[in-house]
């Protein structure tokens, strides 16, 4: 049994395969196509689907909301009860509610399980970085490193994390309300290959091309300006691609990274993450991009 249960809301974008592996518990999202019936992403609509129908219906817009607070108690209960210990990793609280239900069933528990240790951190990301940031909770874990150090070393790493990323489209983060500090990029352009950094919870414009091709090599450069920054060494950080609907795409992207990822980074194999449905609800089913974290043992008093 493990000394640590890692929960994490769904907005992560780890595989049902992949959780399971690493024993994450995720509390799923809630997405809707008519706003009226919403679904648990994953659960009760694969993302596939999710993509699919996005894809055959560019007029359709979908909907996300966020785990109920019962959602996270029926969680927290099944794990209090056993008197493990839980560290709940949400979606940024710039982007969802999901932390605040989290720690509202966290409280009710703690009513009814005095003793229960739960700690419920903001993890600053989403989509695939959140889903690095909760791996590196699972390396702590597996580690053996206790309760508060753990949480204490996430919290040191978590300000490290970005994603560099382009989209197919702009209408999405506009329809969304996510466009914000984007709107200038608009300018009135249909076509627009917009370029995106997402730190510290937060969505930045870091350009605009009109070729997916020049989007994805800008994406290459802005993540070696940012290894550059940091003085990045080999096994310092953990990386990955996040990808929506194209499946080859991420491929080609991969190959342009490899080297230069191998060489800064020292990780021969970049993994490819899908990113799910309650970000691609903002994002439109053509995301790429990547992400990159501090690893929990790199450097760990």
């Amino acid at each position: 049994m493990s000394n640590i249960q890692i929960i994490s809301d769904g907005a992560l974008d780890l595989s049902p395969e992949l959780c399971k592996e690493k024993d994450i518990r995720v509390v799923p999202f809630y997405v809707s196509f008519d706003g009226e019936h919403y679904y648990k992403e994953i659960e009760e609509i694969g993302i596939r689907d999710f993509y699919q129908r996005m894809v055959d219906d560019p007029k359709t817009f979908p909907k996300s909301s966020l785990p109920a607070i019962q959602d996270y108690y029926d969680v927290f209960e099944e794990y209090a009860k056993q008197n493990i210990p839980m560290i709940c990793i949400c979606i940024t609280r710039k982007f969802s509610g999901s932390q605040e239900a989290a720690l509202n069933a966290r409280t009710m528990i703690l009513e009814e399980y005095p003793d229960a240790k739960i700690e419920v951190i903001d993890s600053i990301q989403d989509t695939v970085l959140q889903g690095l940031y909760v791996q590196e909770a699972c390396r702590a874990r597996d580690l053996g490193w206790d309760f508060d150090r753990s949480v204490a070393r996430l919290l040191e790493i978590r300000e490290s994390g970005r994603i560099f990323f382009t989209v197919g489209s702009i209408d999405y983060l506009a329809h969304g309300g996510r466009i914000g500090k984007l709107a200038s990029l608009a300018g009135g352009a249909l076509k627009i290959q917009p370029l995106i950094t997402l730190r510290e919870g937060e969505i930045f414009p870091s350009g605009i091309t009109r070729n997916r091709r020049k989007a994805m090599q800008k994406v290459v450069d802005m993540t070696a300006a940012y290894l550059d920054e940091v003085k990045a060494k080999p096994g310092e950080y953990a990386f990955c691609i996040g990808y929506g609907y194209d499946m080859e795409e991420p491929k080609v992207f991969r190959e342009m990274l490899a080297d230069m990822i191998r060489t800064r980074l020292g990780i021969d194999e970049i993994p490819l993450y899908q990113i799910g449905a309650t970000i691609s609800v903002h994002t439109g089913p053509y995301p790429l991009g990547v992400s990159i974290v501090k690893r929990a043992d790199y450097d760990a008093q």
